[in-house]
């Protein structure tokens, strides 16, 4: 068994913790929590946002916001993209800030379809014509992919 021994940090200001002098700068420590929570980026539930690519896996595909915490991804939303590669920039949907483990949801399949919705709109109130190829027909008309 390994005995731990706690050593102090050199650089520790005893006497000022001792004699609680002003550690913040003359700031007040509403005002340096404030400055920290600015440094954290502020997502909602439903919002398009872009990442990057920190770790790919067979499985999964690590991505990192700007959140306390990295999302993972299904390898499989990246399948269109053979070339993926750590650091790329990807366009992700916030599905949950926080799932059943504590982790970031995220989907890039969902970021992709919502992107894609919004140029068809954008071509529509240009009255663009776009190019989409028929994958299937249903009961009910057909189903076109269009932008990917």
């Amino acid at each position: 068994m390994e005995v731990l021994n706690n050593v102090a940090n050199e650089s520790f200001d005893w006497n000022a913790f001792e004699n609680d002098l002003d550690l913040y700068g003359g700031q007040s420590k509403e005002q340096v929590a404030e400055a920290y929570g600015q440094t954290l980026s502020n997502i909602a539930v439903g919002e398009v946002v872009e990442g990057t690519v920190s770790e790919i896996n067979k499985r999964e595909v690590t991505v990192n916001i700007g959140y306390k915490s990295e999302g993972m991804i299904q390898a499989t939303e990246f399948r269109y993209n053979p070339e993926l590669a750590i650091g790329d920039k990807v366009e992700v949907y916030v599905e949950s800030v926080e799932d059943k483990s504590g982790a970031l949801a995220l989907s890039h399949k969902k970021a992709r379809q919502l992107k894609s919705w919004d140029r068809v709109n954008e071509a529509l109130n240009n009255d663009e014509i776009i190019k989409g190829y028929v994958k299937c027909r249903t009961k009910g008309g057909m189903i076109v992919d269009v932008f990917g």
